[in-house]
């Protein structure tokens, strides 16, 4: 990680040092009790160099704000590309361990929002507190005990915040909470039902997991193999009775089936040859609006506040693949 700094000891060494030994008091690996992660920790409950453990607060704090921190408290300025070497070898793993909580001030936040926080688990700052006092090695070892508990509670109440999405088939798959992915529970269960009856679902992308719901053997089934690096839709159907397979992107905020995105999932989908349909879904008509000079002609656009009805961009079929997308 790159990081530039002044020359000698850097400024906090001693805050520095002590961090580090209570992420390694309790009991985080190598890489999880670093001088990155001993500087998350710091910035997560507020103090600077001369602070008292007991001073510790718990601010909410994102990535950005976090290298702020340090480096206005200690001097040592990370380069901008460590941004995601923070999130994912500190920040992604200390809320995997219940020691931060994500997006406390609002579990409906998508996941890829630039207003992501981070907030030090309650329990876990009652016990930074207590450092170099008589009572830490106590509250070290109740913390150590109900550990597993902390993390089962912090577990729950995230599944709790995400999404369940009724499957055509009975089954059930849960998104992460906020961005496209209630619009994405729209088209399942409301546009599958009155224009892909008897339609499979075979994918399902989510910010927190691109491949939610991948199921991989029927693709291959049905000629088509995916690369884990392609630019997947947020979601595919599979009509078996007409032999379509509908792509369809839900729209918030961007993201329509515009002429080159048709072309892109053309490509992508290429192994299936009966043809393609291509549906764009949107909350409202306003927000349609905001998007009419984009959206592709030969495409379908379903709105959820009126789902019993379908726009098609080009009158020369109601809802059914083109011939350029029909290879067999």
């Amino acid at each position: 990680m790159n990081a530039a700094s002044g020359k000698g000891r850097p400024r906090g060494a001693r805050k520095l040092k002590e961090a580090m030994t209570i992420l390694r008091a309790m009991d985080f690996a190598r890489k999880q009790s670093n001088e990155v992660a001993a500087y998350v920790l710091l910035a997560l409950l507020d103090l600077g160099p001369y602070d008292a453990w007991s001073a510790a607060q718990k601010p909410l704090r994102g990535i950005t704000p976090i290298i702020d921190f340090v480096a206005n408290k200690y001097r040592l300025r990370y380069a901008p590309n460590t941004r995601e070497t923070i999130r994912d070898e500190a920040v992604k793993y200390f809320v995997e361990e219940g020691l931060l909580v994500k997006n406390p001030d609002d579990p409906s936040r998508p996941t890829n929002s630039g207003k992501t926080v981070y907030q030090i688990e309650p329990t876990a700052l009652r016990l930074c507190k207590t450092f170099k006092t008589g009572v830490w090695n106590d509250a070290l070892k109740r913390y150590l005990a109900t550990r597993e508990e902390i993390k089962h509670e912090l577990q729950r109440a995230r599944e709790i915040a995400r999404i369940p999405v009724r499957l055509p088939s009975g089954g059930e798959i849960t998104l992460s909470p906020g961005g496209q992915n209630p619009l994405i529970k729209e088209f399942i269960e409301h546009f599958c039902t009155r224009f892909v009856p008897g339609g499979v679902v075979v994918y399902v992308g989510d910010a927190e997991n691109k491949f939610q719901h991948f199921e991989t053997d029927y693709f291959k089934r049905i000629g088509v193999v995916i690369d884990s690096a392609a630019k997947m839709p947020d979601v595919v159907i599979h009509d078996p009775k007409r032999e379509w397979l509908v792509i369809g992107e839900a729209v918030t905020s961007a993201g329509v089936v515009d002429g080159k995105r048709r072309r892109e999932l053309k490509a992508l989908f290429a192994g299936f040859r009966n043809g393609l349909v291509f549906v764009t879904a949107f909350e409202t008509r306003d927000v349609m609006g905001r998007f009419l000079g984009q959206i592709s002609w030969e495409t379908e656009v379903w709105i959820a506040e009126d789902p019993n009805h379908v726009v098609h961009f080009n009158g020369e079929r109601f809802l059914g693949p083109y011939p350029d997308t029909v290879t067999g």
